[in-house]
């Protein structure tokens, strides 16, 4: 049985290595090894997640993807969980989440058809309403900010969000050093729109990173 990990984080700033001790030990409990790791920092609001795609290019039919949680696969819309589960049919992949018992059948290699046939059929359902949840929480999440923001700027006290200005002339450096955007994204974990709007500044001369 052939295991994928697959590791997020929204930003730069959070870890998405923080699952990995836990998705090994439930892996290691049912004496599966998990042959690849997919790590990435972007937002599971998004479909733009090159270590995900890559992840689904490389499966093949009866792959495992194993993630910690379901928001981490999604905090998709309608629309777009429909075309990542449409993808993930396509390739016969199977989702095994630690907060989501049900699927866990998927990964005992023991299991009868039977069985794994029938929790596939309840595993699409709760999958369906879990990444709805997680597209709640991230609405939700995202209007009591704009609502925070909204009220401090209203009150004088809202400066915006502080940038990592090492991290800027980190980026900075690799692209006047030559490296490609996909390079400083690998070493970094940075999205490919902060490289874009570094790489702009750096084109310009502009020495302020902190912008």
């Amino acid at each position: 049985m052939f295991v994928r990990a697959y590791l997020r984080a929204s930003t730069i700033e959070q870890d998405a290595n923080r699952a990995r001790e836990q998705i090994e030990a439930f892996a290691a409990e049912r004496g599966l090894t998990i042959a690849a790791t997919y790590i990435e920092s972007e937002s599971g609001a998004s479909l733009k997640r090159p270590a995900l795609f890559r992840l689904l290019a490389d499966s093949r039919p009866g792959d495992l993807l194993l993630i910690e949680q379901v928001d981490r696969l999604s905090r998709l819309n309608a629309e777009d969980w429909s075309k990542l589960k449409s993808e993930m049919a396509t390739r016969h992949i199977r989702v095994v989440a630690l907060d989501l018992p049900t699927s866990w059948a998927m990964a005992d290699a023991k299991a009868d058809e039977f069985t794994v046939r029938m929790f596939d059929a309840i595993n699409s359902m709760m999958l369906d309403m879990l990444a709805a949840v997680a597209r709640k929480d991230y609405e939700d999440r995202r209007r009591r900010q704009a609502q925070g923001q909204a009220k401090a700027k209203a009150e004088g006290r809202y400066k915006g969000r502080p940038a990592d200005t090492k991290r800027n002339e980190g980026i900075a450096s690799m692209l006047r050093a030559g490296l490609s955007w996909s390079s400083v994204q690998a070493a970094t974990g940075c999205s490919r729109a902060t490289v874009a709007k570094i790489a702009k500044l750096t084109s310009f001369g502009n020495c302020r990173l902190d912008a």
